[in-house]
């Protein structure tokens, strides 16, 4: 592979201005700070082969067209004494492409190493933009793309916009009409509307939400069942399965629910069966697409939402059921100032002593990328698919402060993936295999059953 000068894609006569950051930039800065050395981790990165057809001019002059139809692409924070930021939209700069040259058989392997050094280094938010981008060409042709942000410019479903208006500006769209098709709020609008007084009552509302939450909750959810050291690596596991891709869309279009519901309502079912605890209390990740004005934001816009339901019982049916009343409530208050619930949930344990376990944590990420054409879950009969499930324990994390464990759901090509970290000190291995399989029993089960098979 030959490494040809830096590419500058030069952007000007852009908005400009200055505001407080917003929400959702100011919670990933906090998170990310205190990563040191392990920033990178919290990078939202992209990268994948691209078929010969598109040339690498056309490519890079899509890139400045992007930089206009997103601000936060080429915004800048800037930390203040007391901990906040300042949001900084630049009208002109220049950003940097990497562009290689490699051959043929390489260009798989070689995309994957310029993703990991691009992916791999931290942002300097207050001097950067937050945009890395990496790309492999032959004979003109774009064949490896490498994208990397800081996630205090996007979230996944801001990557997911980004990447369909990068596709179509490059093959020939107008971003005039992908503006107008597609229109978004900007990050200095949405620090606007939250400075105003309907954003500060939205806030408070959330505010009121979690503490109430917080007081009724179970106080520990997971008994500490192994005495480790507090530096034991925090192990993950990922189950593959077919049949549960599978049954989740059966059981939702039976229930007439989404399948996140479905998922939601047997990850809850299955918290309780191995904590032993009657309620399910799990922070999850909210898109808030579904808010005015955000929904193709490109723009940090997900925050935790706070999943409280009790009496967890042995129906299925009936918690599904009750799941989706109480994922509504849950994501009607997953947009509020992080630092001033955090300050009040402090104030909220100082006069009570202690408030409810919120250390499980669940991100539904299936929807950030739609399947592509032959990705699509096949289907099969569910016993037979059941035959292809998997297990395995790629990898183990540093520990986690307050967390017992965090799932991610995730599509893969023709099945779907739940990634397990957790604390071995409260959730050993065999009860991660238990939460897992579990999972994906419940609702092949129900899914079984509504088809008469059981």
């Amino acid at each position: 592979m030959s490494s040809g000068p830096e590419r500058q894609i030069a952007f000007s006569a852009g908005k400009s201005g200055t505001a407080p950051a917003t929400w959702g930039q100011q919670a990933i800065w906090d998170a990310v700070r205190k990563l040191g050395p392990d920033a990178p981790r919290y990078n939202v990165t992209m990268e994948f082969p691209v078929p010969p057809g598109r040339l690498v001019a056309r490519f890079l002059g899509a890139v400045g067209q992007l930089l206009h139809l997103h601000d936060s692409l080429h915004t800048r924070l800037l930390p203040e004494e007391d901990g906040g930021l300042t949001q900084v939209l630049d009208a002109d700069g220049t950003l940097p492409v990497v562009v290689r040259t490699c051959p043929e058989e390489d260009i798989v392997r070689e995309g994957r190493a310029l993703m990991a050094e691009l992916g791999g280094l931290p942002f300097d938010c207050a001097r950067q933009w937050p945009l890395r981008i990496g790309l492999l060409e032959r004979d003109g042709d774009l064949r490896y793309l490498a994208l990397s942000f800081s996630h205090t410019a996007v979230d996944g479903w801001g990557l997911r916009r980004v990447v369909a208006d990068l596709w179509e500006l490059t093959d020939g769209a107008d971003p005039a009409t992908i503006r107008e098709l597609r229109p978004a709020v900007q990050p200095l609008e949405e620090a606007g509307y939250q400075a105003s007084v309907r954003g500060q009552r939205q806030d408070a509302a959330a505010r009121r939400y979690w503490a109430n939450k917080l007081r009724s909750g179970p106080r520990q959810l997971f008994p500490v069942r192994q005495e480790l050291p507090a530096t034991t690596k925090f192990p993950n596991a990922v189950l593959n399965s077919p049949a549960l891709a599978q049954a989740l869309e059966e059981v939702a279009e039976a229930r007439r629910t989404s399948s996140a519901t479905v998922l939601l309502a047997a990850v809850s079912a299955m918290a309780c069966r191995v904590s032993g605890s009657p309620d399910s209390m799990l922070q999850v990740v909210v898109n808030n697409r579904f808010l005015p004005g955000l929904a193709h934001a490109v723009s940090t816009v997900a925050l935790e939402g706070l999943f409280h339901l009790p009496d967890v019982g042995d129906d299925f049916a009936d918690l599904v059921r009750r799941a989706q009343a109480t994922l509504l409530s849950t994501y009607r208050n997953a947009y509020y100032d992080k630092r001033l619930l955090d300050a009040h949930l402090a104030d909220l344990v100082a006069q009570e002593g202690s408030i409810a376990d919120r250390s499980c944590v669940f991100n539904d990420r299936r929807d950030l990328m739609p399947r592509q054409p032959g990705e699509e879950v096949a289907r099969v009969p569910l016993k037979e698919a059941l035959a292809k499930t998997t297990l395995s324990w790629p990898i183990e994390f540093d520990p986690r402060p307050h967390t017992t464990f965090a799932m991610d759901a995730l599509n893969v090509p023709g099945s779907l993936e739940l990634a397990m970290t957790a604390d071995s000190r409260l959730l050993p291995r065999p009860a991660m295999e238990r939460f897992l399989f579990g999972i994906e029993d419940l609702v092949v089960t129900e899914a079984l059953t509504l088809n008469g098979l059981t």
